[in-house]
């Protein structure tokens, strides 16, 4: 069983940033690492993904302000939230798959909080 624990979250007013930090329990390497987050309301969304080789993918809606990376030597990933807007605001989880053949989040953390307010 993969725990990840993210951490990081908080309350920022709009245009500024945070980061979160996501710790596994088990490896990072290799492995397609997602950040999600869940607006109150709202379904579940994919906002970045990191894949093995490196490449990264985001959601149109954070794509030029978020940044996702990681350091698979201490098995942190990392996301890089700048000009935060209200709509950012959601629960924040990390994500790995069970196996590193397919891209598909199987272990979940329990998310950090992230407000931001006008």
């Amino acid at each position: 069983q993969v725990q990840l624990v993210e951490s990081g979250g908080g309350s920022v007013q709009a245009g500024g940033s945070l980061r979160l930090s996501c710790a596994a329990s088990g490896s990072t390497d290799k492995y397609c690492m997602k950040w999600f987050r869940q607006a109150p309301g709202k379904e579940r969304e994919a906002v970045a993904t990191l894949f093995s080789d490196g490449k990264t993918w985001y959601a149109d809606s954070v794509k030029g302000r978020f940044t996702v990376s990681s350091d698979n030597a201490k098995n942190l990933l990392y996301l890089q939230m700048n000009s935060l807007q209200v709509e950012d605001t959601a629960v924040y989880y990390c994500a790995r798959p069970a196996t590193t053949t397919f891209c598909v989040s199987k272990y979940f953390g329990q998310g950090t909080q992230v407000t931001v307010s006008s």
